[in-house]
């Protein structure tokens, strides 16, 4: 009995287990996802600076247009050191020099004039300006980077601030993949008649890059339990296995049956999705194991719909799915229910930030081009039979950062 799409991926979830942490250091660090979360061991600023080049004064003078004498100079990377401002009496600063005692603010050299050791201030000046306050950024010990935070830039840039030349971060698990079949060629091979290129692997280790993942290439398994035994006996060793195709109900795919041997506990066998209904998910001695369809646009889905939460969760996301929108269906989609059908779609959007879908092209499984075409994936419910035009639909986009075309 096929599984249930929500029963499936729940059942995946439930047995997938995150990485362990590991050190890695900061420029190496881009992407990654943090494992643990991050404390300030100090504050930022860690003192009081000034956020200008110009004259630290003193409360007294704040209030009048006057004349003060310049009693010494603080750079950058410099210290106070005996210096103080008194009534009276303005010290010149650089941007980042910690201000001296007394100073009460600052006077950005553009707005004052000097002459002869002295400096005049033509208008008051609030108290506290241009100052940066110690903390007033982050507090010592404050929690400034949460566990599962995905490090980008400015994640990384306040790390350097920080003084973290390491961050713990979850490990990239690594991923097995073998196709199957004595159809299949490898790249670089010409394809005689009955032939195809292995096309798959590569499009499955392209999908668990960008989930967070190291591929490990398997290579092609014969349709012979010799050479299944070997190639998924190699596999174990990974954090993951995929496999593509071997698994319907053909008297060559002896895929299943050298799991067994291999000892896989199965969860599932299918599921009640188009396309990819001969999806199947188990575990060899623990390591998760996923056989996906051969046909490349439902090895594309199912990696998508199943495999790519589970990497997620893997390495430590907090969000293991793509972000899902509404958009209308600008014409009609026939269809029978029953199945849950992830539909290859354009979508396009208009000046308000409403999404409009449109079928990328054939949906047959043997059409590549059309989820070369496609932007998103709509998601039809498997209640639901034929749907018409203007009615909304959720989808997800395959490409969030891409814009999409104006309408």
């Amino acid at each position: 009995m096929p599984e249930t799409f929500t029963n499936a991926i729940n059942t995946i979830l439930n047995h997938i287990k995150p990485t362990a942490p590991e050190n890695i250091f900061l420029d190496g660090a881009l992407g990654r996802v943090l494992a643990t979360p991050v404390k300030a061991p100090w504050d930022i600023p860690r003192w009081d600076n000034s956020a200008m080049d110009g004259y630290a004064i003193h409360a007294a003078d704040s209030s009048c247009q006057c004349q003060l004498q310049v009693t010494g100079f603080i750079a950058a990377g410099e210290t106070a050191q005996d210096l103080e401002v008194s009534p009276g009496t303005a010290v010149k600063i650089m941007t980042g020099a910690p201000t001296p005692p007394g100073c009460a603010a600052v006077v950005p050299v553009e707005n004052t004039r000097e002459d002869s050791g002295k400096i005049i201030i033509e208008k008051p000046v609030p108290l506290g300006s241009h100052i940066r306050w110690q903390s007033e950024d982050i507090q010592q010990q404050q929690v400034v980077l949460k566990q599962g935070t995905i490090l980008q830039a400015p994640h990384i840039n306040l790390l350097a601030s920080l003084g973290f030349a390491q961050v713990s971060v979850s490990m990239q698990p690594r991923i097995a993949i073998l196709a199957t079949g004595d159809e299949l060629v490898e790249l670089g091979q010409t394809p005689g008649e009955s032939q195809i290129i292995n096309s798959n692997s590569y499009a499955l280790a392209a999908a668990v890059k960008e989930a967070g993942g190291v591929p490990v290439m398997l290579g092609t398994a014969r349709d012979c339990r010799q050479s299944l035994l070997e190639k998924l006996h190699a596999g174990q060793q990974a954090d993951m296995l995929i496999t593509s195709a071997g698994i319907s109900a053909g008297d060559r795919d002896l895929v299943r049956q050298v799991l067994d041997e291999l000892g896989l506990e199965i969860h599932f066998w299918k599921v009640d999705i188009k396309p990819g209904r001969p999806t199947a998910f188990g575990q060899i001695r623990g390591v998760p194991t996923f056989c996906l369809p051969g046909n490349p646009v439902a090895s594309i889905l199912t990696f998508e719909a199943f495999v790519r939460p589970a990497l997620r969760k893997m390495t430590g996301h907090q969000h293991f799915f793509r972000p899902v929108r509404q958009g209308r269906l600008e014409h009609e989609v026939k269809r029978k229910s029953g199945r849950r059908e992830f539909m290859r779609v354009l979508v396009t959007e208009n000046s308000k930030g409403e999404l409009f879908v449109s079928s990328a092209g054939d949906q047959n499984t043997g059409i590549m081009s059309t989820m070369v075409r496609a932007n998103g994936v709509a998601i039809l419910p498997e209640d639901r039979g034929n749907l018409l035009a203007g009615e909304y639909v959720t989808l997800f986009l395959l490409n969030p950062a891409e814009p999409l075309e104006q309408v």
